[in-house]
């Protein structure tokens, strides 16, 4: 019974094509399911309820590797296909390679796609493929709030891998917890980039957030991607403004970042001049490679972006893809010769560059 429920995706196309011809309603959904639990039956027994067939999307070890980092999934795929064809809400199950649900979607044109309620349509980045066949979301609240992640984060602090250290600085202690799921960032640079462009700027009231800046962070939050700011700000090292200045201001721009539903992961700056030589002034690689290690980053998947040469040559040396931006200096200032993978008029247009990307890629 296990094995007639798994299927090929070419398989399900013709399944599909069949149930719908009969009147059935078919409901889709995806995961990893790396170590099945309480909250997934019950998501894909509420799923089950809305639709006549369910089929499930397995992610391969390879996309979930690719997702989740090196060391998952802990359950390889062979297993995950039976453990969620073993569920009597399942009808079908295959296994698919791509991050993302659009090659799904376009092949076997459900009549729902099915997600948790911890989305929200304008999450789901695959979901305008529905539109030619005229599937519709659907989004089911979650009650069993279990996570594969917090179980395995739990195994590993029991076998003295700690999840959380105790970090002492500057007379002041805090609890610094790194995060288990290894994931893609958008490095991005402030002024010019984010926030309009002013020489020295240290006063919270000369803070203006730039056209489509907040969207476009908001949307590549909703793809997955962390947010961090890493900025070079040489008038603290000449004396023109304090590190308190600094803060002031960070602190006007975040209240409006936070207003927005955009959540900032790190901020990270160099106070140095540049006569200082400092490795972490940008291009310099130091300010990355703390936030790959704070953050658990794969900088493979990452993404710079910024209105200087220096912000892309910082992302190419820290082998990203780079996307310069026509606010600010439009990364004309010439003091790197180096070239960006995109060109975009803001920030939003850069998420939408780069989730094009990501989707031509996950092509099979």
């Amino acid at each position: 019974m296990i094995e007639q429920k798994i299927k090929s995706r070419e398989e399900l196309v013709r399944i599909c094509e069949s149930l719908r011809s009969a009147g059935k309603t078919v409901g889709f959904t995806s995961g990893a399911f790396d170590l099945l639990h309480a909250g997934h039956a019950d998501y894909l027994e509420k799923a089950k309820a809305l639709c006549d067939v369910l089929v499930v999307g397995v992610n391969s070890d390879r996309s979930v590797r690719e997702y989740k980092g090196p060391d998952r999934p802990v359950v390889p795929e062979s297993q995950r296909l039976k453990l969620v064809a073993a569920l009597e809400s399942v009808d079908y199950v295959f296994l698919f390679d791509e991050r993302r649900n659009r090659a799904n979607l376009e092949a076997l044109k459900p009549g729902f796609y099915i997600k948790a309620g911890d989305y929200s349509p304008e999450k789901l980045t695959s979901s305008d493929a529905l539109s030619p066949f005229g599937g519709e979301v659907r989004l089911i609240p979650i009650t069993e709030t279990v996570s594969s992640t917090a179980v395995i984060e739990r195994i590993l602090a029991s076998g003295g891998r700690p999840a959380e250290t105790v970090v002492e600085q500057d007379g002041a202690a805090h609890i610094e917890r790194r995060p288990a799921k290894r994931s893609p960032a958008v490095f991005l640079d402030r002024d010019g980039t984010v926030i309009e462009e002013a020489e020295y700027l240290h006063e919270p009231e000369r803070v203006r957030v730039l056209p489509n800046a907040l969207e476009g962070m908001k949307r590549f939050q909703d793809m997955g991607f962390r947010i961090v700011l890493i900025t070079n700000q040489p008038g603290i090292g000449m004396g023109y403004y304090s590190k308190e200045d600094f803060y002031r201001v960070n602190r006007a721009f975040l209240k409006q970042v936070s207003a927005a539903g955009v959540l900032v992961d790190k901020v990270y700056f160099c106070p140095h001049s540049k006569s200082e030589k400092c490795g972490c002034r940008k291009p310099g690689q130091a300010l990355v490679r703390r936030a790959e290690e704070d953050l658990n980053l794969d900088l493979t998947r990452s993404v710079m972006i910024g209105d200087k040469t220096s912000d892309i040559e910082t992302g190419r040396r820290a082998g990203m893809k780079t996307v310069a931006v026509r606010t600010g200096f439009g990364a004309k200032d010439g003091e790197y010769d180096v070239q960006p993978d995109w060109i975009a008029g803001d920030l939003l247009d850069a998420a939408g560059q780069v989730l094009d990307s990501e989707r031509k890629t996950a092509r099979p």
